[in-house]
């Protein structure tokens, strides 16, 4: 007779990770790099400037010893790693508050803490969601906080596929006062995954995401996805400034699938999203504006 899987929270119950402090320079040169990505003419922030809004994603990364890394990619151990067995993970989505912009050549420091694990159970089984806060200051001020919804279980059901097939349908029309279509290959997927020292092979190792992952593609970045929405309010609203933003991953985007980026808005709040011709909702946020 097969025993009764244990719980997943029975893994965390003395789980608790102490806080983490980083500092960073902020130099000129990731900012520069991820507008060359996104084809800007220019880059979208040098020395002084303000960072835009969650590009602080390029900075106070880390880079583990090769050896420290599971078969996923990611860091086997330690950290903000809840420590269950055969683990999976996927970005679920997040918030921001701006108080003041992060600028750019001006030493930075991030302090970063667990902030809750709740399980849940899941369409395919058990899940537990862990968020993690993250305090930037800037000059001893607290310019930005963060918090990050990351979901994970253990393993996956033998023939378990992640996500549908890639769909076939038109793309949708620019039906927003503000849309941008990108196609996300193979190319600009590996350049953010090394601008974001991203090691998780569903960006990069087709015969994973396939045999393992049970995707039927390459994995578009979340963090990409929110910071193209993002470049809508950048492009279309420049003297705008961002309060804050809430945002949240719904169904995955494969490379080589053509995306369009939609928002509008009005009195204040943006709405944004992430359509295919798979899915209307791919990912959605919502961004408070001055």
């Amino acid at each position: 007779m097969r025993s009764a899987p244990v719980p997943l929270v029975s893994y965390v119950e003395s789980w608790r990770p102490s806080p983490v402090t980083d500092v960073d320079p902020l130099p000129p040169g990731p900012a520069v790099a991820l507008s060359a990505m996104l084809d800007l003419p220019e880059s979208a922030a040098g020395a002084g400037d303000p960072l835009p809004p969650l590009w602080h994603w390029l900075y106070f990364l880390h880079w583990p010893a090769q050896h420290e890394l599971g078969p996923d990619g990611h860091v086997r151990d330690g950290g903000f790693l809840p420590p269950i067995p055969d683990r999976r993970r996927m970005f679920a989505g997040g918030r921001l508050r701006v108080t003041a912009p992060l600028r750019l050549g001006v030493p930075a420091e991030r302090v970063s803490s667990l902030s809750a694990v709740v399980p849940r159970q899941g369409r395919t089984g058990p899940l537990l969601f862990v968020t993690t806060r993250h305090e930037f200051r800037q000059s001893g001020t607290v310019c930005l906080v963060e918090e990050q919804d990351i979901v994970y279980r253990s393993g996956l059901p033998s023939g378990h596929t992640s996500a549908p097939p890639r769909g076939t349908s038109a793309l949708p029309e620019a039906g927003a006062p503000w849309s941008l279509r990108v196609q996300p290959d193979e190319q600009l997927l590996f350049r953010f995954s090394a601008l974001t020292a991203n090691t998780h092979r569903i960006h990069y190792d087709a015969p994973y995401c396939r045999d393992v992952e049970g995707y039927p593609g390459l994995v578009v970045h979340g963090p990409l996805l929110v910071l193209l929405m993002l470049e809508l309010v950048r492009r279309n609203a420049p003297g705008r400034r961002l309060h804050s933003l809430s945002y949240r991953f719904r169904q995955p985007v494969f490379a080589g699938e053509e995306i369009m980026a939609f928002g509008a808005v009005a009195d204040g709040a943006a709405g944004l999203r992430i359509a295919t011709r798979a899915e209307a909702q791919h990912a959605t946020a919502d961004a408070a504006l001055g």
